[in-house]
């Protein structure tokens, strides 16, 4: 059973409550900082509290009335809502005055009408200390003699009257003429929604006592409803696992849904209880959607839902959400009332959503509706397969497909690319083999004239592989990225620059590959271009991964500062850290090794090498081998000391490609040299003897913000963002200071910049 509450003290000073305010609850949990904004809102003439049944108004005003120094006499009215009648609520308004302590003369209590406003008015303002009015369920309709009525004595009165509304909805009182005056005090929905502390001391009252993290999900899942967990209290009361109970908790609970259906939706009209219930499925929905699931006549009901409902929560641009377990209640019902309509609904709400561009949404409707070939159909079609991968900044929520079965039937190659897809992202490589196998037959027997499907589908198709692929066999992953490249120009182009993904990985994949093989030039032109795309798709993983092969490039060609700046880029927040072992873990290890060799570091560098081979042992890769193998090489030539050792030497051997060893070879005999005449090697560019001469003109402060930026490979709206500059001026930035440092490309400038050590 609920704990009594001790009353709280009353401010000192404080007079006592006139009879006409209701009793302090015992149950009653405090809310200190709602009513300090209450007791401030009434030294001005407006103040409304509006929030959905149960939210807590009459709580938070009571508590106010009760613990805080009122500027005069509270005069406290409990209306009939919307059935409130002048004839009742005049006189309610004068014998509440009166019980306390207003003098309101008998000619006035007597009046009706304008009359009695005018008189009444006059009274007030003949005192010479204000009086707070508390209206309770004041509902009326727009433009109703007692709405006019209220809103008169508020504007002749304006010193002498203090009103506070306590609704569901806004009062017809002009709020927004009032909001520019500021001269009125709102506590929402949103504010009166309970925090944790406030949902803790509500179960402390039932003698449930639960984990912090327990009290935070119910807090949740009931939006911080107070007769929500209230009634949840109540049912946990009962249970012998509280715990377990929260984390099974919805709107279905059996009080809570009866007594939102008998306090909310059994009371609203014909119309409006229609649309609430078919626009249940929604996560959140606006005018055209509404009209859309319910139908011009049931729609037009949306303008008034918003207004009369205060479980709408708007979300900006005309979106409202429901509250979260009023919508569990409303779609209980909906299926117990109209199970046949479930579903086309969903049907419908997904084709709206999709027209007009809400992918997500889209989708989570049609699996709602076991539409799983029209779900595969949609992806597939809007090249979005790297949103289900995770490989996008917007991804499709995992959860959005659990119910995807493992099999897809048909003969639709879209829903078996979807499960693909699915199971890559479960971890379920088995399963997005045998999916691609069959997405693959499926694609080789369409129809020629679907060559526009056919494009999407291969797309996709590509895209799995080279995700699946990249980190284990980089040759199959680069017949991904070229099968990809070849239909790229079969594809939509304004749409394929929405899903700069679907580039980032293609010439990612690319680059890697082309490292490998020993083309070191177009390596680096594919990776920075992919580095530019991942960037555009918020890929932090790819990102790094494009760094770290960078980084590999310029530790092969000796330039071991570069190297060692991209690799401490590839490493730093908020790009993320490897989460198992994979290629790219491997080359950063091989990098930073060569450049703890450049800084005569070989104990260092020994201690890189072993860890590049605790994942090389699990990731076999014949390349970074080999390249491990030169790095340990010119480790034990500097450990041994003497001349004896060459680069040739080091190189000889070798099955690294001979465009890697002609590069790799003037970088070990740098690194050699320097560590023979005691010099630190980081920084030397040995494919570039003697260098170039300094610029003669020094770089403004401004001009090395830029190229510091340039450096970490931004693009030049990313570099005017986060210098607060426009983007043409950063060009005009950049011509200067490629023509400063005798440049015509960034990769250039970035390289003469570190020669310089301007970097």
């Amino acid at each position: 059973m609920a704990q009594p509450r001790s009353r709280p003290p009353e401010t000192a000073g404080a007079r006592a409550p006139a009879p006409t305010v209701p009793a302090l609850p015992t149950w009653l949990v405090p809310r200190p900082h709602l009513t300090g904004r209450l007791a401030r809102g009434v030294r001005g003439p407006l103040t409304v509290i509006l929030g959905p049944v149960g939210a807590g108004k009459t709580a938070v005003a009571l508590e106010w009335a009760h613990t805080r120094l009122p500027p005069g006499p509270v005069a406290w009215v409990t209306c009939d809502g919307p059935a409130e009648q002048p004839g009742v609520f005049w006189p309610r308004v004068t014998g509440a005055l009166r019980d306390a302590g207003v003098a309101v003369p008998e000619a006035v209590a007597s009046g009706e009408g304008p009359l009695l406003v005018a008189a009444l008015a006059a009274a007030l303002n003949r005192r010479a200390e204000p009086v707070v009015l508390v209206l309770d369920d004041f509902q009326p309709a727009p433009g109703s003699p007692l709405a006019d009525g209220v809103g008169s004595l508020l504007r002749h009165a304006p010193g002498a009257l203090r009103l506070v509304v306590l609704a569901r909805r806004d009062p017809p009182l002009h709020l927004r003429r009032t909001r520019l005056t500021s001269e009125v005090t709102e506590l929402r929905t949103a504010d009166l929604a309970f925090d944790d502390r406030e949902t803790a001391a509500l179960l402390a009252q039932h003698g449930i006592d639960v984990p912090r993290q327990t009290v935070s999900v119910l807090r949740r899942r009931t939006d911080g409803w107070a007769a929500g967990l209230r009634l949840a209290a109540m049912s946990m009361e009962k249970r012998r696992e509280p715990e377990r109970f929260v984390a099974e908790f919805a709107g279905d609970d059996e009080a809570i849904s009866s007594y939102l259906v008998e306090e909310v939706l059994d009371l609203q009209p014909p119309g409006m209880r229609q649309l609430l219930l078919m626009t249940s499925v929604l996560d959140r929905l606006n005018a055209e959607l509404a009209v859309e699931l319910a139908g011009e006549e049931v729609g037009r009901h949306f303008a008034d839902l918003v207004r009369e409902n205060s479980f709408l929560h708007p979300e900006g641009q005309g979106w409202y959400r429901c509250h979260q377990m009023f919508a569990d209640v409303l779609r209980m019902r909906l299926r117990h009332e109209s199970p046949g309509l479930v579903a086309p609904l969903h049907r419908r709400a997904a084709a709206w959503l999709d027209a007009h561009g809400h992918l997500a949404d889209a989708l989570r409707h049609l699996l709602a509706a076991d539409d799983w070939e029209p779900a595969g159909a949609l992806v597939v079609r809007r090249l979005a397969i790297g949103q289900v991968l995770g490989l996008t900044r917007e991804r499709l929520p995992a959860g959005l497909v659990r119910g995807l079965p493992e099999e897809p039937a048909g003969d639709s190659p879209e829903p078996v690319l979807l499960a693909a897809a699915v199971a890559r992202l479960r971890g379920d490589d088995p399963s997005c083999r045998r999916h691609l196998d069959r997405a693959h037959k499926l694609l080789d027997a369409l129809p020629p004239e679907q060559h526009d499907r056919a494009a999407r589908c291969r797309c996709a198709h590509a895209m799995i592989r080279m995700d699946r692929l990249r980190s284990r066999d980089l040759a199959q992953a680069h017949a991904a990225a070229l099968d990809a490249e070849a239909v790229m120009p079969l594809l939509p182009h304004a749409l394929l620059a929405q899903h700069p993904e679907i580039a980032a990985l293609t010439l990612s994949v690319r680059g890697s590959r082309e490292v490998q093989t020993g083309n070191l030039k177009g390596a680096e032109a594919l990776l920075t271009g992919a580095l530019k795309a991942a960037g555009a798709a918020g890929n932090g993983a790819l990102r790094r991964d494009c760094l770290v092969e960078l980084a590999l490039l310029e530790a092969v060609r000796g330039r071991f500062r570069a190297a060692d700046e991209l690799a401490a880029h590839a490493t730093q927040p908020p790009l993320p850290s490897w989460t198992a072992a994979e290629r790219s873990q491997a080359t950063l290890h091989l990098v930073r090794a060569w450049v703890e060799l450049a800084r005569g570091g070989p104990g260092r560098a020994r201690h890189e090498l072993a860890r590049a081979d605790t994942v090389l042992r699990g990731r076999p890769d014949v390349f970074l081998t080999e390249v491990g193998a030169l790095v340990a090489g010119l480790a034990t030539a500097l450990e041994q000391g003497g001349p004896a050792t060459t680069a040739d030497d080091l190189t000889r051997g070798s099955r690294l490609p001979r465009t890697v060893l002609r590069a790799a070879g003037p970088a070990c005999a740098a690194v050699l040299g320097a560590s023979r005449h005691g010099r630190v090697a980081v920084g030397a560019a040995p494919d570039r003897p003697g260098g170039r001469p300094a610029p003669t003109e020094q770089l403004s402060a401004r001009e090395r913000d830029v190229l510091a930026r340039l450096a970490q490979m931004m693009t030049t709206e990313e570099i005017a963002t986060e210098l607060y500059l426009s983007v043409n001026t950063v060009k005009t930035h950049l011509k200067s200071v490629y023509r400063k440092l005798a440049v015509t490309r960034r990769s250039a400038a970035v390289r003469r910049a570190r020669e310089l050590q301007l970097l």
